[in-house]
């Protein structure tokens, strides 16, 4: 196995080890029963999900500032495995909404500004996948996915600004009890090395891609990575 096929084993057994701590090890809870299971992949979904948006956001702005293609690479693969963590807790969110509210789906400040960045970052990825491969199409998606990430915080802070039907924050109001704590902790890591593994993975892909179109550095910032190395700059 290569390198990048074995920390995809590695990142799905440590998945199995959280699905086991969140069945067999956290208790099941007094009021929600085992829907609130849901909830230990839900939360991690979203905070794996603002990491890969992180990903684009630095991505873009280095792509605009020397035109970096390894940068504008990581951003395409930080949005495509940001989307499908946010698919992941939008659906999640969707089963639990249905057994506690009795309803899949309530436009709620938290659920909507959630779909409203998938959208985002689903456009990202549709530009990047329409337009013809280049730097035209780099610098535009790169401005989006900067845009974009506006709706992370208020994705995040929604359940502060706005009186919302979705649940407030627990964690850092020490309202689970230590083995619910450890568990959701446990599985947060595990779901970041998932996301980490899946944009490297990902990364990989593009650069296959891109290698494919004949999609190249600039010629200047080819000439600028020889001068830092002492090699002879590219004309």
């Amino acid at each position: 196995m290569n390198r990048h096929e074995k920390a995809a084993v590695g990142a799905v057994a440590l998945m199995l080890l959280a699905a086991g701590a969140i069945f067999l090890y956290a208790p099941t809870d007094y009021l929600q029963g085992p829907v609130q299971r849901i909830f230990y992949l839900h939360v991690s979904s979203a905070i794996a999900a603002y990491g890969c948006f992180a990903v684009v956001l630095i991505g873009g702005i280095v792509y605009l500032r020397n035109e970096s293609l390894a940068a504008d690479r990581f951003a395409r693969a930080g949005a495509l495995v940001g989307v499908v963590l946010t698919t992941v807790t939008l659906v999640m969110g969707s089963l639990w909404a249905k057994k506690v509210w009795g309803a899949y789906w309530v436009w709620d400040a938290r659920l909507t500004s959630t779909l409203v960045l998938w959208i985002i970052y689903a456009g990202y990825l549709t530009v990047r996948r329409l337009a013809e491969p280049g730097r035209q199409a780099a610098r535009f998606a790169a401005v989006v996915g900067i845009f974009g990430f506006i709706d992370v915080p208020v994705v995040h802070f929604s359940v502060t600004w706005w009186n919302t039907q979705h649940p407030g924050a627990v964690i850092i109001n020490d309202a689970l009890p230590p083995e619910m704590l450890a568990t959701f902790f446990f599985t947060m890591f595990c779901t970041l090395v998932l996301a980490g593994v899946m944009i490297a993975i990902r990364y990989r892909i593009e650069t296959l891609l891109d290698e494919r179109h004949g999609v190249t550095e600039p010629a200047r910032v080819v000439a600028a990575r020889g001068a830092e190395a002492g090699a002879e700059p590219v004309p």
